[in-house]
């Protein structure tokens, strides 16, 4: 006998559930009216270069990638030797949530440090630092921090400055994962550049797809003197795209023009909403505030279980009190109706 599942509804599942932004569809469709040279020699792609100078400096050089993974192994090859080691947070997405990519396709040591907020301080990198020129040791080299983090929490400038100051002053290179540095910027109210190159960080992973994208990410190079080689890594790292200006379309559509905050600053006022109306509901609190489009309600089990049967949610930790903490996140699409929804769900159960 053939056993039947229900297909639960993903939508807050994560911010990669949803679709794509209708003007970005349009921009594939620009892109695709005429031939044009491939691996990165197309006009859109020269256009792009010429928006991400104007965003983040006149040094910064983009390389439009497949995937947010490859574009962060791409990224610490190219800031690293090989004798080289990368200091982590222990909850980051390179250390949980790639397959050991880094390490198994870039050969790149992480050096993961605990965190009760995901966030790397100069503490942790001050302790990393004693295996420097401790043969024995894998040398730490470089610092990466990822923005938004994997538990919703945001650097602010001041605090990537403080890292980005300690490493320099040691020789190490600072990398940015940021798969939801728009999130970040516009939970911020502050520019792109003003928690990258204005701050410090020497190599950036520009995050496109959770954003609104249909495949678009992107390493950008912020200081060169630290980063090296990137376009030979691209290319043995499988990232370099022939038909590379329909990456660059969507990147050139999100981030020449204010599609990228719109997009982030919805999916983070949708994130508080649902929040801040799950909290009013009798048993629920939430287990930090939120800060992007990731809310982290702890509920009662017969609550967590009704929203889990209707939804694809993910626990993300228990409570001291027992119950289960949920990760549920919003997108650039997420409705009221999607929302209000859910909380009928909640308080039904």
């Amino acid at each position: 006998m053939t056993t039947t599942h229900p297909v639960l509804d993903a939508s807050f599942a994560s911010d990669n559930v949803a679709g794509v932004s209708p003007e970005i569809l349009t921009a594939l469709g620009r892109a695709n009216a005429d031939a044009a040279l491939p691996y990165g020699a197309d006009p859109v792609t020269a256009q792009l270069r010429e928006v991400i100078k104007e965003t983040f400096g006149h040094r910064a050089e983009i390389l439009p990638v497949f995937n947010g993974t490859g574009a962060n192994v791409v990224a610490l090859q190219a800031l690293l030797p090989r004798w080289g080691a990368a200091i982590c947070s222990a909850q980051a997405h390179v250390n949980n949530d790639e397959g050991a990519a880094p390490e198994r396709v870039g050969t790149v040591k992480l050096l993961p440090r605990p965190t009760t907020d995901g966030k790397l301080t100069p503490a942790d990198v001050q302790a990393e630092l004693k295996a420097l020129d401790f043969v024995h040791a894998a040398q730490p080299l470089a610092v990466t921090l990822t923005q938004s983090t994997e538990l919703g929490t945001v650097y602010t400038p001041e605090e990537i400055a403080a890292v980005a100051d300690l490493a320099h002053a040691h020789g190490l290179g600072v990398h940015l994962d940021g798969a939801r540095i728009s999130n970040a910027a516009a939970a911020l109210g502050c520019s792109l550049s003003e928690i990258t190159s204005a701050v410090g960080v020497d190599v950036l992973s520009l995050g496109g797809t959770k954003n609104g994208a249909m495949a678009a990410e992107a390493v950008v190079v912020l200081d060169p003197d630290r980063v090296a080689g990137t376009e030979f890594i691209q290319k043995f790292s499988m990232q370099l795209a022939s038909k590379q200006r329909f990456i660059s379309a969507q990147l050139l559509q999100l981030f020449g023009t204010d599609l990228w905050r719109r997009n982030a600053g919805h999916a983070n006022a949708q994130a508080a909403k649902l929040g801040r109306l799950l909290a009013e509901i009798p048993g629920v609190t939430l287990s930090r505030p939120t800060e992007v489009n990731a809310t982290f309600p702890e509920a009662p089990a017969r609550i967590a279980q009704a929203l889990r049967e209707r939804y694809l949610i993910h626990v993300w930790d228990t409570a001291s009190s027992g119950n289960p903490v949920l990760r549920i996140m919003c997108s650039f699409d997420t409705s009221d109706t999607q929302i209000h929804a859910l909380l009928e769900c909640a308080r039904r159960a």
